[in-house]
């Protein structure tokens, strides 16, 4: 069946079975290797995109249930790397392997389009979901901080000292 949307900004028709996963239309369909399979269960936020500005696992999301509707992917963000959160990612160093880190862009970028001075403990809430094998949690945060135009802390978990 032909299903429209629009991903990253381009108007798409893909030809595929309206329950087939958003995460493999964009992948092997779209051939956007951004978004990344991590579980498949809707569980660890490797397959984030935007629907419609919200972030969204799309793993789990049928394609036919985004007809008409906006997609960002990684690629999308910011095609030259240019966006406030990928500044950021490379100054701090986040990625280690970097396998979960497009959905964490995606997941920081929905963040901080709803609340751009985010807390902690708001950081926490909405990346919680977000699985880094590696644990770059605390870099994560501070990279989200940053990109915020916030004063970034590093050492303890609540932060110890200014960068």
């Amino acid at each position: 069946m032909a299903i429209t949307f629009k991903v990253n900004g381009q108007q798409q028709t893909v030809d595929v079975p309206v329950d087939m996963p958003l995460l493999w239309v964009l992948r092997d369909t779209l051939n956007l290797k951004g978004t990344k399979f991590g579980c498949g269960i809707n569980q660890c936020g490797a397959c984030t995109v935007h629907v419609n500005g919200a972030a969204t696992r799309s793993c789990q999301r049928r394609v036919g249930t985004v007809a008409n509707m906006e997609i960002t992917t990684v690629e999308g963000l910011s095609p030259e790397g240019t966006h406030a959160l990928q500044r950021a990612w490379e100054e701090l160093d986040v990625p280690q392997c970097g396998y979960c880190q497009a959905g964490q862009l995606m997941s920081a970028a929905a963040l901080l389009k709803t609340n751009p001075n985010p807390s902690d403990a708001d950081i926490d809430t909405a990346m919680n979901g977000n699985i880094c094998r590696c644990t770059t949690y605390l870099r994560i945060r501070q990279a989200i901080h940053r990109a915020a135009g916030q004063p970034v802390t590093v050492g303890t978990k609540s932060g110890s000292s200014d960068l």
